[in-house]
């Protein structure tokens, strides 16, 4: 695992309704391929980049971005970074540790209805190209 220097503060998009003081922890399902249990819980320092991953979480429920504290180490996500984007421009991190909620907030960019169409078809491609692998 390698150091980062990022201080945040941190985000963690949903459609889960939480609480402060509630604990997201790796262990669940994808978003992008269902059949995939993650080793790792994911955030970013981007609040617009946690709005758009609460946007496309599954569910039924409202989108949520919610200010994370990580409770232990973590790493760039490597599912983005250099794999799809030089560095780390999308600051997107995940850790095995959990995450604790803090806080939550609202004035997050939220997707047109054409864009958010857009975004869930490429995600259905994703899901249907078997050669879509998830670093995990």
């Amino acid at each position: 695992m390698s150091e980062v220097m990022d201080e945040g503060p941190f985000f963690h998009g949903t459609k889960a309704d939480l609480r402060v003081g509630e604990l997201l922890t790796a262990g669940n399902r994808s978003n992008y391929r269902p059949d995939v249990v993650m080793n790792h819980i994911y955030f970013t320092a981007l609040r617009d980049g946690a709005g758009l991953a609460a946007e496309l979480a599954v569910g039924e429920g409202a989108p949520r971005v919610y200010v994370v504290e990580p409770t232990g180490p973590f790493e760039d996500d490597p599912n983005v970074t250099d794999k799809k984007f030089p560095g780390n421009p999308t600051r997107s991190y995940r850790s095995r540790e959990p995450l604790r909620i803090v806080g939550e907030v609202d004035d997050w960019t939220r997707l047109t209805p054409e864009a958010l169409r857009a975004w869930r078809d490429r995600l259905a491609a994703i899901r249907a190209d078997e050669r879509g692998e998830i670093i995990n």
